[in-house]
């Protein structure tokens, strides 16, 4: 099966999101490393990884047309929002001393992942583009 546009779009701005994210966190893994205690390789390793894996997972499913793929990307984008929100940033992003890089990252990763769940939304409800 085939994915919709709606998956396709969903999983390119997934790629993107995930790719500054990546980037971003070994930057503060590296350059930034003891800022706080999120900022080091090993915390990269322990606490952030799985989430890359995952995501990985549901990018793939979303390229491949896999039935529920729109389900699962909307449920993941959702869940990743929420965290960002609720948790990173009044949590984790104080913690970290964020300066004009940290917001601009925070603000691009959070606002695609609302873009996601958008998309994902018109498409599980059915609806298209046009």
């Amino acid at each position: 099966m085939h994915p919709s546009l709606l998956e396709t779009l969903s999983a390119w701005l997934l790629v993107i999101a995930f790719t500054i994210s990546l980037a971003y966190e070994l930057w503060r893994a590296t350059a930034k490393a003891g800022t706080s205690r999120h900022d080091s390789m090993r915390a990269f390793l322990v606490s952030d990884l799985w989430l890359y894996i995952v995501a990985a997972v549901v990018i793939a499913l979303l390229f491949s047309g896999f039935a529920a793929a729109a389900w699962v990307g909307l449920i993941f984008a959702a869940l990743i929002v929420v965290v960002s929100v609720f948790y990173y940033n009044p949590v984790i992003m104080l913690e970290r001393k964020p300066g004009l890089i940290d917001w601009i990252e925070d603000l691009v990763y959070t606002g695609l992942l609302f873009v996601v769940v958008a998309f994902l939304w018109l498409e599980v409800a059915g609806l298209t583009l046009a």
